[in-house]
């Protein structure tokens, strides 16, 4: 079988390429949408995220505030910042880069951050009409998968789709949006035993382990699509996902590549909350 392999990059510069309409019209009407992100000490891989997320807001003509502050930082301190940005007219979306340090609670930083301006879609309120399929900022990833496998024209409804991995930011929300399209969900786990039992049930494969080339092709049933969520280093130091591409390359019917693939979706997504919640401002505003 020839596996077709979904650029995420090009479908999130298609994507891209529309937000950046709806910024410019938003700013012949007086607002520019802004972001602001905040980056707590120096950790690498954070620093490269926030500066490809500046990158990309500057890219299509929005406002993006970089807050940088040090690892020694209180608690109480950062809270306070987050709460100067929720007032900001110019902020309409708010970002923590994660990992925080230990001495900071994350919940806490988050619930902080106000729900209209919380584009990352990690507060218990927006996670809450999430679950509920109400109209609020969906995770900046999940959303970035749905869209992906929208483009590549895959009909989730009636799909079995088996999710490896359960965190708060990527599995968990996953499988509640493709529960929203009707697709049938399992999630999988690291105290799930005989794994393969279950991936190899699966129509649409959806990998957030958090481990380098985990799956292989004993995971997989053919001509399944396989969504690789994991950003990952090898022994060569080289970037690879939780997937391996290349022995799962040709049983997969669809397959996401690392780098290149659900990377790109991510700040998308991140851009489309941005504009989104600009968009909703101007609406109060003419209410």
């Amino acid at each position: 079988m020839s596996s077709v392999i979904i650029n995420g990059k090009e479908i999130g510069q298609e994507i891209r390429t529309g937000v950046a309409t709806r910024v410019q019209a938003l700013k012949e009407q007086g607002i520019t949408p802004g972001l602001a992100v905040i980056l707590v000490g120096d950790n690498p891989a954070s620093k490269t995220y926030v500066a490809n997320k500046q990158k990309s807001c500057e890219q299509i003509g929005m406002y993006s505030e970089l807050v940088k502050l040090p690892e020694e930082i209180s608690e109480q301190a950062l809270l306070e910042q987050i709460r100067e940005l929720n007032e900001r007219a110019s902020i309409h979306g708010i970002l923590v880069q994660l990992p925080l340090p230990k001495h900071i609670n994350e919940d806490k930083v988050i619930q902080t951050i106000s729900p209209e301006k919380d584009v990352d879609g990690f507060s218990p309120i927006s996670v809450g009409k999430m679950m509920l399929g109400q109209d609020t900022y969906l995770p900046c990833t999940p959303y970035g998968v749905m869209k992906m496998l929208e483009h590549a024209g895959i009909d989730v409804a009636g799909k079995h789709a088996v999710i490896v991995g359960r965190s708060h930011i990527v599995g968990k929300p996953m499988g509640q949006l493709l529960l929203q399209k009707d697709a049938t969900v399992t999630y999988t786990h690291s105290k799930t035993p005989d794994l393969p039992y279950f991936t190899k049930q699966a129509d649409i494969l959806i990998a957030a382990v958090g481990r380098a080339n985990f799956i292989t092709s004993e995971h997989i049933k053919e001509g399944a699509v396989v969504i690789d969520v994991g950003i990952n280093r090898n022994e060569d130091n080289r970037l690879c996902g939780d997937v391996d591409f290349d022995d799962v390359l040709g049983i997969a019917s669809h397959i996401t590549p690392v780098p290149g693939g659900v990377g790109p979706m991510t700040i998308t997504m991140l851009l489309e909350n941005t504009v989104q919640a600009a968009e909703k401002e101007l609406e109060r505003q003419e209410n």
